[in-house]
């Protein structure tokens, strides 16, 4: 089908017209997913464990107590109850303690916003304590091996009033073997790289466990995309991406992603499950321009933190061929699979390494890819 504007229409009055939910006011009885004393050393500056507390946390929550929202939040929320421990008999009163930090989480995705490296989550990184307005800016690189090419993307994101995401990302793709695989059939690219901007605004519709109830929670984005590149290669080549489909350097997606937490499954430590659809009509995530057709497709991501320090996690995103083929130099896209080791440094710092199946990219048979990123939170 062709651009729809009415699906812009539709979620700019969302994003003007969605209810402020109010948050929950977390507690440090709340369900837990992290070791109260390592998620309080990560985010209180060194204040003391609240270890009196620790068989309630584990426990979960009664109907009494409210129910926790993600277990970012819940970390938060233990370093600050802990904060507000009172001195003791005979100590000077102690200062009132700043908003307690979460865990630098989730990850960057290189289309520029909060996720694993191939698929989005309904989360924020770095959205600030309760009452936030302009939270501090998150920045990572991330590199991709993709046989003979190589990907290098920059990403910022910023969160507005804990429910609305900017994110910016740029990435540079070296073609690698297309650029000589071309002249060696008599044809001249131009230049041997792409430069794909990508500008996204996600709202969260629905935090996670809004009225009390189990409820995922629920983000939608949409994605202006604009590559810069791709069109002088077309130029270049008489036409010839022209003639399989290409119709633009710019390209909107459209996105819906929930995202759940679980604790019950594995010896009650955070499992983070997300699942989403993505209205696109990308080339290669917009690498190799947009066609004239949108494309529904599926993606999905899990998460499980064996231990507070280590993520492990599992992605997988549906592709969609807005090409035709050109045969040995442009073929099929196929769906994706990453899989991923993280480590949470500090309460700012992630590092991250993936295992990448993404099939054919052009040319190249990108089966295994490996990845790094590397993410800061101001």
């Amino acid at each position: 089908m062709k651009r729809s504007s009415p699906l812009a229409a539709m979620l700019l009055v969302a994003i003007l017209a969605s209810p402020a939910i109010a948050d929950a006011d977390l507690t440090a009885k709340a369900t837990t997913c992290l070791d109260p004393g390592s998620a309080v050393a990560a985010n209180t500056d060194g204040a003391s464990t609240a270890t009196s507390e620790t068989a309630e946390l584990a426990a979960g929550p009664t109907k009494s107590q409210p129910r926790s929202k993600t277990w970012m939040e819940l970390a938060a929320a233990v370093g600050a109850k802990t904060d507000e421990m009172p001195a003791a008999a005979g100590e000077a009163p102690r200062p009132a303690a700043k908003p307690a930090k979460g865990p630098p989480l989730p990850f960057h995705c290189i289309d520029g916003y909060a996720g694993g490296l191939i698929t989005p989550m309904a989360y924020f990184v770095n959205p600030g304590p309760k009452g936030t307005v302009v939270a501090p800016p998150s920045l990572s690189y991330s590199y991709t091996n993709i046989g003979s090419k190589d990907l290098h993307t920059f990403t910022l994101t910023q969160v507005f009033f804990r429910r609305l995401e900017f994110g910016y990302s740029y990435n540079y793709l070296a073609v690698g073997s297309l650029y000589d695989d071309l002249r060696k059939a008599g044809l001249d690219m131009g230049r041997d790289h792409v430069q794909l901007h990508s500008f996204n605004l996600r709202l969260n519709v629905l935090p996670e466990n809004s009225f009390d109830l189990p409820l995922p929670a629920l983000t939608t984005g949409i994605h202006f995309k604009y590559n810069d590149g791709i069109e002088r290669i077309d130029q270049s080549l008489g036409g010839a991406f022209t003639g399989i489909g290409y119709e633009s350097r710019c390209g909107i997606e459209y996105t819906l992603t929930a995202t759940k937490m679980f604790t019950e499954p594995c010896l009650k430590r955070p499992v983070i499950v997300s699942a989403g659809l993505r209205l696109s009509n990308a080339a290669q995530l917009g690498l190799f321009g947009f066609g004239n057709e949108y494309n529904a497709t599926f993606e999905c991501n899990v998460a499980y933190l064996p231990i507070d320090q280590i993520v492990l996690a599992y992605e997988f995103r549906m592709k969609n061929n807005s090409y035709n083929r050109i045969a040995e130099l442009v073929d099929k896209e196929d769906n994706w699979h990453a899989f991923s080791v993280s480590w949470i440094a500090t309460d700012r710092l992630t590092l991250t390494g993936v295992l990448g199946m993404l099939g054919t990219i052009g040319n190249t048979q990108a089966d295994p890819t490996f990845s790094i990123q590397v993410k800061y939170e101001f």
